[in-house]
Order: C-alpha cells, then structure tokens, then sequence
C-alpha cells in the first residue's frame, strides 16, 4: 500500500487540512500505516496536482492560509482500482526481531530488557485498541456500514498485539530458562 492510498481513505468522509489530517493520521489509520507529518503534506501536494484531492483555501488572520483537502471523484476511482488488485502477504520489517535473531552477541539480560520493553509497549497499545473497541461496541446497533468496516481493521490490531503479547512472554521465558550460557 501506499501512503497516497491510506490518505485517500483517510479523507474520504471528512475532508480536512494537512494539520488536522496528520493529527486524524495519527489516531486512526496510523493505526496500521506509519507516516511522519512531512510524508503527509508532501503526499497531499502529490495527490491534489495529479487530481486526486482538491484543496480549497482559507484565509486565516494571523495565521498561515490553510487548505482543506478533498478526494474528488478521480481520487475515488484511483483508490477503488487499487483496492480491487489483490493484496500480498506484508513484509515484517522489525527491529526486534533483527537484535534478537543475534541475541547470542550481546548479555542475555539486554534482550531480556528490549523484550520487556516491547511487552509493556505492545501491552500499553492493546489497553489503546480496547478502549476504542469500547467505544465501537457502545454502539453496535447504530454502526455505519464504514463503521463496521473500521471495527474488523481494529479487531485486527487487537489480535495482533495479544499475539505480540503472547510471544514477548514466551521468549522472556523461554530466555530465562536457558540461564547464562554462553556469557
């Protein structure tokens, strides 16, 4: 996927500014696809000049114009001929994993402690995904068909951090099982 696609998504309901699209970014499709704020707007200036997105601009006092992005209808069918090619298996790019394929270099106590940093960070962001399952379930009678199609991207994310939780128990055990061999 690229970014442009997860901007075009992004936008879809609710057209918006760079600032407040980077902000929305970051609490809901930032979910499953990571992009600095500087990715955002240069991507945004990518789709509105290949007519994409239009933007409309607001005069601000004091402040910078701003511009209110929109995915117009060519934005529309650009995303829709994307999402009807098949999508492959994702490639796992994670640095933990890198340390810990060569966890035999470095004192078995580091990887304890990288491991139990990712458990408390991926613990921290399943307690995240569950708080916005609630907020989801509060309202299942009343979901919109785009709602219910958020709700399966966040059931995703929730079981993808209890396997992420599940695994960085296993190994912090499974470390502390092999004792100090080798240091």
């Amino acid at each position: 996927m690229a970014l442009a696609h997860a901007i075009l998504v992004a936008l879809l309901d609710n057209p918006c500014s760079g600032y407040d699209l980077a902000k929305r970014f970051d609490e809901s499709v930032g979910v499953f696809w990571d992009a600095s704020h500087q990715q955002i707007y240069r991507e945004l200036g990518k789709l509105e000049a290949d007519g994409h997105l239009t933007a409309e601009t607001i005069e601000q006092d004091g402040r910078p114009n701003k511009k209110i992005y929109e995915v117009t209808e060519g934005g529309q069918g650009f995303l829709q001929e994307w999402m009807a090619k098949p999508t492959g298996i994702r490639t796992v790019k994670d640095d933990l994993l890198v340390k810990l394929f060569a966890g035999h270099m470095v004192s078995r106590d580091l990887i304890l402690e990288e491991l139990e940093n990712h458990r408390q960070l991926h613990e921290a962001r399943l307690g995240e995904y569950r708080a916005l399952e609630q907020q989801f379930l509060s309202k299942t009678d009343g979901l919109t068909l785009a709602s219910r199609f958020q709700y399966l991207t966040l059931r995703n994310g929730l079981l993808i951090e209890q396997s992420w939780l599940t695994w960085c128990e296993e190994a912090i055990a499974y470390l502390m099982r092999l004792g100090r061999q080798g240091e």
